[in-house]
């Protein structure tokens, strides 16, 4: 059975590399960042329905749902990749998850017949006992996995909303989904080997997914990570700086303030601009959705 691989553009050979074997490591790297310079403008077209997906995430979380990346392959990675980020970043708990065709094996290692299985993925959400309140966001270059289609479909029949991140446009996936996310890098400059330039792509757009979902869930101050998690002696320290650069205090004020709430950079915060106690300051964020800007207005 044909799968007209030919009709997608990330299956089509690029013209500027018909004969990439014969170039020398350097003429392979210029003509590699050449093309990667066209990603950020592909995606460029597709930031309407980049927002459109944020606001369905945003109000999911807020409702108590969650965002769970489905994908193989690549795709599959790059989702629990861009997930497992988020508790460190973000302090987050199971808001973002990643799962992917093959499971936990598959991270490292390739499980390729996974993705063909419409089935394995309804089995896998349901072992995540996904529900109407979530948000499931299907990750494949082509925009034909049946892995990725099946865990939409299985979404759709439970009410829950979709997202579709794709690097074709027109694809089966976009079509099913609430929120089409598609972007059209051109050919890769190696035939067909997506995780390059579609890689590179998704790997943004899933960066500007979660990073603008947790500005709108109050977890950015200014342009600080307020809610990091101090985990390690790195970001105990990182920690201090943001307490220090979001209120212009001294280090041994930022540090103190930090031992008296369990080192919570927003708590910390906005002790110091309300000249509070901790717990006085957590009341504060409590009663302004854990907004640091408007806990100190």
């Amino acid at each position: 059975m044909s799968l007209n691989l030919g009709k997608l553009s990330t299956e089509n050979r690029n013209e500027k590399t018909m004969n990439l074997d014969t170039l020398s490591t350097l003429e392979v790297l210029k003509i590699m960042n050449e093309e990667d310079r066209r990603v950020p403008e592909a995606i460029e077209k597709a930031l309407p329905n980049i927002e459109k997906a944020v606001k369905i995430i945003v109000e999911a979380i807020k409702n108590g749902g969650r965002l769970l990346y489905i994908g193989a392959g690549t795709s599959g990675r790059l989702g629990i990749l861009d997930a497992s980020e988020c508790p460190p970043t973000f302090s987050t708990t199971t808001e973002i998850q990643g799962i992917m065709a093959g499971g936990d094996h598959a991270i490292r290692n390739a499980v390729e017949g996974a993705e063909d299985s419409k089935e394995l993925a309804v089995e896998d959400l349901k072992a995540f006992e996904l529900t109407a309140k979530d948000v499931v966001c299907g990750l494949a270059a082509s925009g034909r996995t049946p892995y990725v289609i099946g865990g939409i479909e299985y979404a759709k029949s439970l009410g829950a909303k979709t997202v579709g991140v794709c690097c074709n446009v027109n694809t089966e996936i976009g079509a099913l989904v609430d929120a089409p996310i598609e972007v059209n890098c051109g050919p890769e400059v190696l035939t067909g080997s997506t995780r390059l330039k579609s890689g590179t792509a998704q790997k943004l757009i899933l960066n500007m997914l979660s990073t603008a979902s947790m500005v709108g869930l109050n977890k950015v101050y200014k342009n600080l990570m307020v809610d990091v998690k101090a985990s390690n002696l790195k970001l105990i320290e990182r920690c201090k700086r943001i307490v220090m650069m979001a209120t212009e205090c001294d280090y041994e004020t930022a540090e103190k303030a930090l031992e008296q709430c369990e080192f919570k950079p927003k708590t910390a915060i906005v002790m110091i601009e309300k000249k509070c106690n901790a717990d006085e300051a957590k009341k504060a964020l409590a009663d302004n959705e854990n907004s640091v800007r408007r806990a100190i207005a």
